[in-house]
């Protein structure tokens, strides 16, 4: 039995080690040395696409698409797919939902209140498909953009905001912050779980109350820490005079070169594919 719960348990720490969005990953690429705003965009575009396709030949675009850029990124495959692993229940509570509840003309299995029609099937794997590529086409932005260039370039873009008083600046920051803290409390979690399990902690048996206040020996001193680093923060920030936006210098400023600009054309034809598949190919 102790066995058993040990396996279960070691399967959640490996599923809480497999979020990748948040995590960099250092290496040579084309893709990392893109202008990070390039990277946003191209991310935008590309989520924004997912909601355009209405047949899989635009999916079909997306996947290869993707595959492309992962190439050129150097960041391994299997790297990226593992960031499904944490959403994976989500996925399939999402697909059964759309393959249950869509109704259609074209019944293929009916019992009772469980209806299979043929657009629930087409509906159900054109959502898998958009969280998918959504989940790991953001997570291929954060793995080959460090937070710091991700702090410049959305303070970049959103600029004109300073305009109607909004601090942008400060916007960004704590977005940097937020992503620069995911990978650190994925560890504190790793570490808290062991630690309990090395006392006998028991996170499997019992009832429903029982495995929620097993969970609270995990989440106290998680949320301790948490409240620790940000403090600890806070302190450093504050003892380096840090005050925001207004007239910081940055020791690397933002430029365009010549590869992002084939960056922008290579998405504008993304873009034009997209259209012409969505109006002239029917499947």
């Amino acid at each position: 039995m102790f066995i058993v719960v040990l396996s279960l348990i070691e399967l959640e720490i490996n599923m809480i080690r497999d979020i990748t969005i948040g995590q960099y990953y250092q290496t040579e690429s084309v893709i990392h040395k893109l202008d990070s705003r390039v990277k946003i965009i191209a991310t935008l575009v590309y989520i924004i696409s997912l909601f355009c396709f209405n047949n899989f030949s635009g999916y079909i675009l997306a996947a290869l698409f993707f595959l492309c850029i992962v190439k050129l990124s150097k960041v391994p495959f299997k790297f990226i797919v593992k960031g499904l692993k944490p959403i994976m229940f989500m996925l399939i509570f999402t697909a059964a939902l759309n393959l249950l509840w869509t109704p259609g003309e074209h019944i293929l299995f009916e019992a009772g209140v469980i209806v299979i029609t043929l657009e629930g099937i087409k509906k159900m794997a054109f959502m898998a498909l958009r969280l998918i590529f959504l989940i790991i086409g953001s997570s291929l932005m954060t793995l080959t953009t460090t937070p710091n260039q991700l702090t410049d370039a959305i303070e970049h873009l959103l600029r004109l905001l300073n305009y109607i008083k909004v601090p942008v600046h400060e916007v960004a920051m704590m977005m940097s912050i937020a992503l620069r803290f995911i990978p650190i409390l994925i560890e504190e979690t790793d570490k808290i779980m062991k630690a309990q399990l090395a006392r006998g902690a028991d996170f499997e048996s019992g009832n429903i109350i029982h495995r929620i206040k097993s969970m609270i020996p995990i989440l106290i001193p998680l949320f301790v820490s948490a409240a620790r680093r940000a403090n600890d923060l806070a302190l450093a920030m504050d003892s380096r005079c840090y005050h925001g936006g207004r007239g910081r210098t940055k020791m690397k400023p933002l430029k365009y070169k010549s590869c992002d600009f084939i960056a922008y054309f290579i998405l504008l034809c993304y873009i034009v594919l997209l259209i012409i598949i969505r109006k002239f190919v029917p499947f």
